[in-house]
């Protein structure tokens, strides 16, 4: 492609035809460039945690054969062809065959405010943020208190009876002997088995 970044440019075609304006982006892989103030689109961009709710304009790209550069010497429209000097390929404007020097693109004022702009919204979602988190963190320990002071819970293990304090006033009401006299012993297993041996056979 013939056309480059900075280049300055006017469009033979479509609905900004006749306007002017400098080559921002060279899509090379589509053919297509994207030109300063030239098929101006709008987006509705959703608020977002930290950036807040806007309209944003925008240039959309159009086909790079509905552009012809600016000749600078004759400010009319021309082909670009090339012109090789010393080994030195340079591009230059059919019409007039004064060189097209490569230029710096300029950046929008308008660029510059929007993200100014959303720098500051930005910065006040931000600090909005931090406020937020500060005043939880001072409530937190002011609310603490008032639940320890309101009555202390004692553990369920007390309430049901485990535990070295429950078994010390356990062992002071309940005779600890009383249930350690009854009989525990095991009947004999012979007498057992030969009493279900006379059930079965009878």
């Amino acid at each position: 492609m013939k056309i480059r970044a900075g280049d300055s440019v006017v469009v033979i075609n479509g609905k900004d035809k006749g306007k002017t304006g400098q080559v921002l982006r060279v899509l090379h892989a589509k053919n297509r460039v994207v030109v300063a103030d030239v098929n101006m689109r709008t987006r509705h961009m959703k608020s977002g945690p930290n950036r807040p709710g806007e309209i944003i304009k925008y240039e959309a790209a159009i086909n790079a054969s509905n552009v012809m550069i600016v000749d600078p010497k004759s400010k009319k429209r021309s082909r670009v062809g090339y012109k090789i000097e010393k080994g030195k390929k340079t591009r230059i404007a059919r019409k007039s065959g004064e060189e097209v020097k490569k230029t710096s693109i300029a950046k929008k004022k308008d660029a510059k405010a929007l993200d100014k702009a959303t720098d500051k919204a930005v910065e006040k979602a931000s600090e909005k943020t931090e406020a937020k988190k500060a005043s939880a963190k001072k409530e937190k320990p002011a609310s603490a208190p008032a639940k320890s002071t309101a009555g202390k819970k004692s553990p369920f293990w007390k309430k049901m009876g485990f535990g070295e304090e429950a078994a010390g006033a356990a062992g002071a009401e309940v005779d600890a002997g009383s249930h350690m006299s009854e009989d525990h012993s095991v009947p004999d297993q012979v007498e057992r088995s030969s009493s279900r041996s006379s059930q079965r056979g009878s």
